[in-house]
């Protein structure tokens, strides 16, 4: 997979996003979540990378990554696509850390299905933040995305089992809005302190996150 040409700027704050190809699907089953979530943490990193050092037996967070080359602030991930919410710390550090993880997914997935040729659907997709609504609307954005799971229109509705969605959310295992609550390993992936203090805690972040069920941008 080659480099995007895509210049991504480094400070700057960016909705990162792709789907399996044809819409296939690109997680079958725990493994293939926990695989893409740990490759998240140990592709984040300047030193090189062999995927096939992350084995059933071994932690991947033992893994000593040295300097990061992005910032991750969010991510979600469904059965045939996923979302990351990243920034850019060093030149060409979106590209290097999205081309080693997406072809060290693309390898293990090949090689546990036993199939050959592109598993997602071209480059990946990127959206800048532009402001700061914008990104603060980001991280609800990508944490309400497992709702189509339950219903895939939403959107434009008007949720009445907004508790059992509550429920549902806060316990959806491959998305970093659980680790808010539950404190996973895997909030290892997460560097807050590269994003603004926008949830103080988490009754805050929950607040902020329903807040947009009815509202004119959750429903775009």
């Amino acid at each position: 997979m080659s480099l995007r040409k895509t210049s991504f700027v480094e400070g700057e704050v960016y909705h990162i996003y792709n789907r399996g190809n044809n819409k296939q699907e690109i997680f079958h089953d725990k493994e293939d979540y926990f695989r893409f979530m740990s490759l998240m943490f140990a592709c984040n990193s300047l030193n090189n990378f062999k995927s096939d050092s992350l084995n059933k037996n071994q932690t991947p967070y033992s893994f000593e990554r040295g300097n990061t080359i992005v910032s991750i602030g969010a991510y979600c991930l469904m059965f045939n696509h996923f979302h990351i919410l990243i920034k850019q710390k060093t030149e060409n550090g979106i590209s290097k850390f999205m081309q080693k993880l997406c072809t060290s997914y693309s390898m293990y997935y090949n090689k546990k299905y036993q199939r050959t040729g592109s598993l997602f659907e071209g480059k990946f997709k990127s959206k800048i933040s532009d402001s700061d609504r914008y990104l603060k609307y980001l991280f609800s954005y990508i944490y309400l995305n497992p709702i189509k799971n339950i219903d895939s229109n939403w959107k434009e509705k008007n949720i009445i089992y907004k508790k059992d969605i509550k429920f549902f959310l806060k316990n959806y295992e491959y998305s970093s809005f659980m680790d808010f609550f539950n404190k996973r390993i895997h909030f290892m992936i997460l560097e807050q302190k590269a994003f603004p203090e926008y949830f103080a805690n988490t009754k805050v972040l929950e607040d902020e996150v329903f807040s947009w069920f009815n509202s004119p941008l959750g429903k775009a």
